[in-house]
């Protein structure tokens, strides 16, 4: 089955001052993203922070976007860990929340070997009845999972249905898809390479763009797969300097002060991230500008 089609957020984690999760900005998010036509919403990925919120936040954030989504557009819950038992943990309890997916990781820091991640994997799986996307990002978890280490999951683990695939590698992706016979949906994890990655097969991106620009990352894929690749070609070109100073700081520094800039006051970081270096806050606001994105002084 596929989950989704297009293009998913990779939402933000709003915090308060106090550096609680601000869980009415959360909703706030929500409701732009889907009333701007997103097609999917990842909450607790990468950019959602959730490697410094408590086991307790992160299911807290999953539970709040199931039930404030509300079928609308498919949640999508991160639920990986390096530590296979926490993440079959955090799987279980996302999918009695409702989640109608799960994104996982590979484990980060301990690195597996690629036996290790088959079996990584298919204990997750297991574990749950709801679909899996892999999610392949080794510049940050040092750990590249294998085109045929993909395609050994998915033609022997029945819920292991897509994968996130973040190694700017589109060669990579290509192999995976031929692999596996083009049974697997790809997202690219790139903003950078969202038309590349739909002209070797992918359904679309689960994004850090979308953050600041649902509707048009949505119209990017959508303009791909129904034939006017000139028109989506134009979007991906055009963006390419707003999608480079979003990663000019290690993500989620730029998406988030972006966000601040666009009046949506998503609160700071969890250390140890810190505040954006001032020549890049205003590299950023000239991006956002030049794409027509209003920001506030």
């Amino acid at each position: 089955m596929t989950l989704f089609t297009g293009a998913g957020v990779a939402i933000v984690t709003p915090f308060k001052e106090n550096q609680e999760v601000d869980y009415e900005k959360l909703g706030e998010l929500i409701e732009f993203q889907i009333s701007n036509g997103t097609d999917s919403i990842i909450i607790c990925g990468t950019t959602g922070e959730a490697s410094t919120l408590t086991h307790e936040e992160h299911l807290e954030c999953i539970k709040y976007t199931v039930e404030k989504v509300n079928k609308r557009v498919p949640v999508i819950a991160g639920t990986g860990s390096n530590c296979t038992e926490t993440a079959i943990y955090l799987s279980k309890e996302a999918e009695s929340y409702g989640a109608d997916g799960l994104l996982v990781v590979t484990p980060y820091y301990n690195k597996a070997t690629q036996k290790g991640l088959i079996a990584h994997f298919k204990a997750i799986a297991n574990s749950v009845s709801i679909p899996i996307i892999l999610y392949n990002v080794p510049g940050r978890t040092g750990c590249n999972m294998l085109p045929g280490t993909v395609a050994s999951l998915v033609k022997n683990v029945d819920n292991i249905i897509g994968i996130k695939e973040a190694s700017g590698n589109v060669a990579q992706v290509a192999e995976i898809i031929q692999l596996t016979d083009g049974n697997i949906d790809v997202y690219s994890g790139c903003d950078e390479i969202i038309v590349p990655v739909l002209s070797v097969g992918g359904k679309g991106v689960i994004s850090v763009l979308s953050n600041i620009a649902p509707r048009q990352t949505h119209d990017m894929v959508a303009k791909y797969l129904q034939g006017d690749v000139i028109g989506s070609r134009e979007l991906q070109l055009k963006y390419l300097p707003l999608i480079n100073a979003l990663f000019c700081e290690v993500n989620p520094i730029p998406v988030k002060t972006a966000l601040n800039l666009m009046g949506f006051n998503v609160g700071s970081f969890r250390m140890p991230l810190t505040d954006m270096e001032a020549a890049n806050v205003e590299r950023l606001r000239r991006e956002l500008n030049n794409c027509n994105i209003e920001t506030i002084d």
